[in-house]
């Protein structure tokens, strides 16, 4: 988890220990890469507002990006539906 201090509350309630709280723009881009060079994490999940926030190719990286998978959730990811952005993330359709 990486985001603002609201947006990560409910899910270290929830018991996710790796938690990341990133108030700025420079701080999000270094948790992110420090995130994809930790080999013990699978999943990364970001706000989507936050996928505005970084560089390009920073955004290429996580889009590609298969170990960790990563999910965006909160507000409308580019208009895709819940359907499509299951398969994104996941990598099958799960409806068929």
């Amino acid at each position: 988890m990486i985001g603002n201090g609201e947006f990560i509350l409910g899910f270290r309630l929830a018991g996710i220990r790796k938690t990341y709280a990133a108030e700025n723009d420079e701080k999000l881009s270094e948790l992110i890469t420090r995130v994809l060079d930790d080999t013990n994490v699978g999943i990364l999940v970001l706000n989507s507002s936050d996928m505005g926030r970084i560089p390009r190719r920073l955004r290429t990286t996580l889009e590609k990006s298969v170990k960790p998978t990563v999910i965006a959730i909160g507000g409308e990811e580019e208009g895709l539906s819940m359907r499509e952005k299951i398969k994104r993330s996941v990598g099958v359709d799960l409806w068929k």
